[in-house]
């Protein structure tokens, strides 16, 4: 078992890829990839041009082998992807990630045809072959592929697209990686990475704040025109293939992909806007107060409160406290949960160069997710552990849909870890006694809930604005400096005041780059896990903990209002967005009542 020793944070665990691969250079590795491209040019041989043709039961069995050929091939991206997140500035690691995206993107060209062919099929000769019942096994994953019907383009332009994409958008994606993980940030003799000078942001010590602060303002300013050359040539290109698929606006692809409609999205984006003065401008103002000053400066936004006593968690403590509380709500799902402290499924410390932040990758469904997280001993790291396990265990229970159908859309991607932080938050408040420490644990929730719905929403509208500007030219990075402060200010109240440097911060968040208008999905996760957590709790529904593993367990093979039906919410409805927000607006209420 690898580990990392440390001396106040216990023995923090780093992931074992061997689940995967050996090695970079491992013969598994080589024989896979080999395999894979035999498997798909046998495919194409054996299937292009012939879809229409195909009884239903042979058109299952066809779309059977190409989810094999994915699931290769996959495993394989997977493996680069985690080895190069435990150290972007390993030049290695960069080189060998760079190699394994080109070839996976030469095998996939030769399946390419297959979802562009399904898409030319009639609805009626399509509807004729899913009464087979290979075929209608994968009924979900056809209804989503042919989403993109309308969409699609000629398969001559798809394959350029495609076989592009490594020289195109991943490649800016990689230089985005790479420079963040290169830039360090001089604080009191010493060079820090972005995720150790974001966590003194949140430090007890005003001056450890203000000093991380600005030295993230200087040198994220001095790179600000890097990270603008980035933003504006990942737009202007998604721009052009938006036009070439006659995507109405910036958000329809994400929106399409996400399995929600326009008007959802839009009354997300119009509640929470419209609570603003209600959430974030309240709540400020009342933490000005706790700190006796009329406005709070930026870098204390995440300050610990005054009276908050000193809490470092050990690694231990924080496993103890996550799956207790899944325990609680779920011996099964808590069941889960062990195994990926138990089998080195997770990498835990800070290191030079890893990938910042925390994700949890589901890799492929003959294998197991893995979970990436930076741990410090906050209490907020203990709920990114309970967040991102909550993905885990949702990866793991939707594995048994197989490769093309275990996948959930962005928005009900992060109810599972939304709704693992809420259960351990409500487990750890339960505990405490200490009024002072209740006050700080209930003042740290409004937080992270503000960070998720409030300053996400913050973040849509950002980039709506961006991509609405880019398309009128390119925009220096000093305009798109401008637009972020005009929506921090508007999102976060009168009560926070911003230096000049704080018009650099757009540049180092990844989702902006990686996969934009993903970041609405908070907030969706996070209002839509409020209203399910009110019902859990008001003993409403009958076997709440099963049903909520059933909704777990079906994966992408359901859309949310079904998904949602057994809970009786509908998202759809206004009053489910106002239900899940008047969870934080009574938390707000119970504080300023202390």
């Amino acid at each position: 078992m690898t580990v990392s020793q440390n001396a106040n944070l216990g023995t923090l665990p780093e992931w074992d890829l061997s689940d995967l691969y050996p090695a970079p250079d491992s013969d598994k590795l080589e024989q896979d990839l080999c395999a894979a491209d035999a498997a798909a040019k046998a495919f194409h041989a054996a299937y292009n041009g012939r879809l229409a043709e195909l009884p239903g039961d042979a058109l299952g069995e066809a779309i059977a082998e190409y989810e094999r050929i994915g699931e290769i091939i996959y495993r394989a991206m997977s493996y680069a992807q985690l080895l190069y997140a435990g150290n972007q500035t390993d030049a290695e690691r960069g080189r060998f990630y760079q190699g394994m995206q080109e070839r996976v993107t030469a095998i996939s060209t030769s399946t390419l045809f297959f979802t562009l062919e399904i898409n030319r099929l009639d609805d009626d000769v399509l509807a004729q072959k899913l009464t087979a019942t290979k075929a209608k096994h994968y009924a979900p994953w056809l209804r989503d592929v042919r989403v993109f019907r309308p969409h699609q383009l000629s398969d001559e332009v798809e394959q350029l697209l495609h076989e592009k994409s490594v020289a195109g958008r991943s490649a800016w994606s990689r230089l985005f990686d790479e420079t963040m993980a290169r830039l360090r940030f001089p604080l009191d003799g010493k060079l820090l990475t972005s995720a150790e000078a974001l966590h003194l942001m949140s430090d007890r010590d005003p001056a450890q704040r203000k000093a991380a602060a600005k030295s993230l303002g200087k040198v994220l300013g001095d790179n600000a025109p890097l990270f603008a050359l980035i933003t504006n040539t990942l737009a202007k290109d998604k721009e052009i293939e938006d036009k070439w698929r006659n995507y109405p606006r910036p958000q329809s692809y994400r929106n399409l992909s996400n399995q929600v409609e326009d008007e959802v999205v839009d009354a997300l984006v119009s509640a929470v806007h419209g609570c603003f003065g209600q959430l974030s401008h309240r709540y400020y103002k009342l933490k000005a107060k706790w700190f006796g000053v009329d406005q709070l400066d930026y870098w204390d936004r995440n300050a610990p409160l005054p009276d908050d006593g000193d809490r470092t968690f050990t690694w231990e403590q924080a496993r103890d406290s996550v799956l207790g509380a899944y325990g609680e709500f779920s011996p099964d799902m808590a069941s889960v949960g062990k195994r990926f402290f138990d089998n080195n499924w997770i990498d835990a410390p800070v290191r030079p160069g890893k990938s910042p932040g925390a994700f949890a990758h589901p890799t492929v469904t003959s294998a197991h997710p893995y979970l990436l997280v930076n741990f410090l001993g906050q209490s907020r790291d203990v709920m990114t552990l309970a967040h991102e396990l909550g993905h885990g265990v949702h990866q793991v229970l939707a594995g048994g849909q197989g490769g093309l159908m275990a996948d959930t859309p962005l928005t009900l991607a992060e109810t599972a870890s939304v709704f693992g932080e809420m259960l351990t938050f409500q487990s750890m408040l339960a505990l405490e006694t200490d009024p002072k420490r209740r006050k700080a644990m209930l003042a740290g929730k409004v937080e992270d809930m503000l960070n998720t719905v409030v300053r996400q929403v913050a973040f849509y509208q950002f980039e709506t604005l961006v991509h609405d500007e880019r398309r009128k030219g390119e925009l220096p990075a000093e305009r798109i400096g401008e637009l972020w402060m005009k929506v921090q200010v508007d999102s976060l109240g009168p009560a926070l005041r911003f230096d000049d440097e704080y018009k650099s911060f757009w540049t180092y968040i990844p989702h902006f780059v990686h996969s934009p208008f993903y970041v609405y999905a908070y907030a969706f996760g996070d209002c839509l896990v409020n209203s399910l957590y009110s019902v859990y709790r008001s003993g409403q529904v009958a076997d709440f903990p099963a049903k909520y593993l059933d909704m777990l367990r079906a994966g992408g093979t359901h859309r949310h209002k079904e998904l949602l039906a057994p809970f009786g919410l509908d998202a759809g409805k206004s009053e489910f967005w106002r239900k899940g927000l008047d969870v934080v607006v009574g938390f707000i209420d119970e504080l300023e009542a202390m």
